[in-house]
């Protein structure tokens, strides 16, 4: 018998705004000595220290500018500030499921937008 649950809310975040969340969670754990990390709680906050660029505050604000473009959709703005592709081909690659390929000229207006974050 499978057990299935309900997914209650969705929400994005970006690398620099989970970072923020688990240095808490690394916070709390860290007060109580009895209260071990798990492999999968290490793992996730190593990796938010690594590849977060950005501080939360500048990461919003750069999902927010994305928004405003047209073909950048709010699952989009995530994954390419998470990212911050440098060129034309890391770009593409953002979107590469999609069934529209974007032209040179709106490759280069999001990567303008980037730039001024990167």
């Amino acid at each position: 018998m499978t057990i299935f649950k309900e997914k209650i809310s969705e929400e994005y975040l970006t690398v620099s705004e989970t970072k923020e969340l688990l240095s808490e969670v690394e916070e709390e754990r860290a007060e109580d000595p009895d209260r071990e990390m798990r492999y999968e709680l290490a793992r996730a906050i190593e990796h938010a220290n690594r590849f977060a660029v950005l501080d939360p505050e500048e990461s919003r604000e750069l999902v927010d500018e994305l928004q405003e473009l047209d073909k950048v959709d709010e699952s989009t703005a995530y994954k390419i500030t998470n990212l911050l592709p440098q060129d034309r081909d890391e770009l593409r690659t953002v979107y590469a499921q999609e069934r529209y390929t974007l032209s040179g000229d709106e490759l280069d207006a999001i990567l303008d937008v980037v730039a001024k974050y990167a």
